[in-house]
């Protein structure tokens, strides 16, 4: 016959070890939600059609934003963070409906009202102007200083019809136009 061997616990030996556990546990979910609050997802849509999803997360350069985006207009278009979180359609000041007008003006929060560029003392939702190729699919790879993934966070993200010189003129905030894809940052 084999030996065998019974170890016996105090009850307080045990509720050590249960408290050992549910520590570990509650550091591994805590760390879990301290990389969540680094960074954020959006996934856009354009007339109801998959875009891509962008991802922003904090480094120690800065914002790192990176994407891959298809079933776009080839050209440039403007590229901006927006200060709400929607993309539903609304009415402007003459009450045509236009796209993910919900998701309100350029990101402002220094209230400026300048429209300067993703590196001016403007509006921080200025990004770079997005390039898409003759295939319709264009690459972001970039580090912007002046945000961070929890500032973006229930921000919406959207893509311009047109260009955007950073200027407001000739016409108002770059002269991006009409809104043609958006995506809420979660």
């Amino acid at each position: 016959m084999k030996n065998v061997y019974v170890i016996r616990m105090k009850k307080d030996t045990k509720i050590r070890i249960k408290k050992f556990f549910l520590i570990l546990i509650l550091l591994i979910v805590g760390c879990y939600l301290l990389d969540d609050d680094a960074k954020s997802e959006v996934f856009l849509t354009a007339n109801h059609k998959y875009v891509g999803r962008i991802v922003f997360k904090d480094t120690p350069q800065g914002l790192h934003v990176k994407a891959r985006l298809k079933n776009l207009p080839v050209g440039l278009h403007g590229f901006h963070i927006h200060e709400k979180p929607s993309c539903e359609a609304g009415k402007d000041a003459k009450g045509m409906i236009k796209a993910a007008l919900k998701a309100g003006g350029h990101y402002d929060p220094n209230k400026t009202e300048q429209h300067l560029g993703p590196d001016g003392k403007g509006h921080k939702g200025d990004l770079p102007v997005l390039r898409v190729e003759k295939d319709g699919t264009a690459h972001i790879d970039f580090y912007n200083k002046n945000l961070s993934a929890k500032e973006v966070r229930e921000k919406s993200v959207v893509i311009h019809e047109h260009g955007d010189n950073y200027k407001d003129t000739p016409e108002p905030l770059g002269g991006g136009g009409a809104r043609i894809a958006c995506g809420v940052i979660r």
